[in-house]
Parts: C-alpha cells; sequence; structure tokens
C-alpha cells in the first residue's frame, strides 16, 4: 500500500502560533533594543559623547515598536516571549560594553543588531504575508526604522577595524541565540 503525502502538510507555511512566536520574539527584541540605547545613552552621557541625539533618536523609534507589538499581543491575549528579561538584561550589558569601548563601538553594535533583526524581519514579512495580515502589518511598520538605524550606524562607524568586527561578532551572536531562544 502506498501512502501519499500531502505537500501541503508540509510547506514551511506560518501557522497562527508561528506567527505569535515571531510577535513576542519581536516584542522582546524591541524591549533588549531599548535597554542598548538606554544604557548607551547614560554612558554617552556622562562621557560627553556627541553620538546622544542620534541614540536618544533610536530609542524613540524603539519605544514605538515595542508599544506596537505589545498592543497587537494584548489583543490577542498573548503574553510576552520567555525570552523577554534575558533581552533586557543582555540588552542592558551590551549597552554599557559598548559605550565604554566608544562611539564606533556603540554604532557597531547597532549595525549588527539590525543587520540580523532585519534578516529576521524579511524572514517574517515572507511568511506572515497570506496567513495573518495584523502580524504582518505590525511587522512591516517597523522595517524602515529599522533599516535606517542599521545604515545610519553604518556610515559612522566608518572603516572596520578589529574592534568593529570583534563587536560585531558578539553581538550578531548574542542576537541570532536571544531570538532562537525565543522561537523555541
Amino acid at each position: 500500500m502506498t501512502h501519499s503525502l500531502d505537500p501541503a502538510l508540509h510547506a514551511p507555511i506560518a501557522t497562527p502560533s508561528l506567527a505569535m512566536r515571531y510577535l513576542r520574539v519581536d516584542h522582546a527584541g524591541e524591549f533588549g533594543a531599548i535597554q542598548i540605547y538606554r544604557a548607551q545613552i547614560l554612558i554617552g552621557r556622562w562621557l560627553g559623547h556627541a553620538h546622544v541625539a542620534l541614540l536618544e533618536d533610536f530609542l524613540a523609534h524603539e519605544r514605538r515598536h515595542l508599544a506596537t507589538f505589545a498592543e497587537v499581543l494584548a489583543a490577542r491575549g498573548v503574553r510576552r516571549c520567555r525570552s523577554f528579561l534575558l533581552c533586557g538584561v543582555g540588552g542592558y550589558a551590551l549597552g554599557l560594553i559598548t559605550a565604554l569601548l566608544g562611539e564606533r563601538a556603540v554604532m557597531a553594535c547597532t549595525r549588527a543588531v539590525e543587520t540580523v533583526v532585519n534578516r529576521h524581519l524579511q524572514e517574517q514579512l515572507v511568511h506572515l504575508a497570506d496567513t495573518d495580515p495584523q502580524a504582518h502589518a505590525a511587522v512591516a511598520s517597523i522595517v524602515r526604522d529599522e533599516l535606517g538605524h542599521r545604515d545610519l550606524a553604518a556610515e559612522r562607524v566608518g572603516a572596520d577595524s578589529a574592534l568593529t568586527r570583534a563587536v560585531e561578532a558578539v553581538v550578531a551572536m548574542s542576537t541570532e541565540s536571544v531570538i532562537w531562544l525565543g522561537l523555541r
């Protein structure tokens, strides 16, 4: 007896539970980004760095993004991601360390986070396009800001150095890890 498998059962489509996981991870990631910028602003003010105004602008965007995802989760009765606090504590630590290393490290941190985040957001948009219009709209609403953060940070980093490559490697690995954990 032969069994025919329905290919639709094995297609990589976004199920409601996958959409929820995306939204929860995005929400936690925005909280982590807020903590990165809060720490960087604190140290930047203390050290009198000129890039604090830019970081404050980025922070305002991240707060708006957090509110967007919180609203969607609340409307669906979904609790926050289990990695929410990890993102916050880890983000604050990354922010402190990179701020103490200087503006280029701060901008390398932003470039790394936003590069990873934007790759994941683009994947989410593909999965959510036909399955969850509300989740798709929430994700799509923040993409332009995140790309802008990445691009501005890349301009400010300038030529890569051993420091910026090291910061980016650690930050990218950390960001990928919390996304992976949150999606589980």
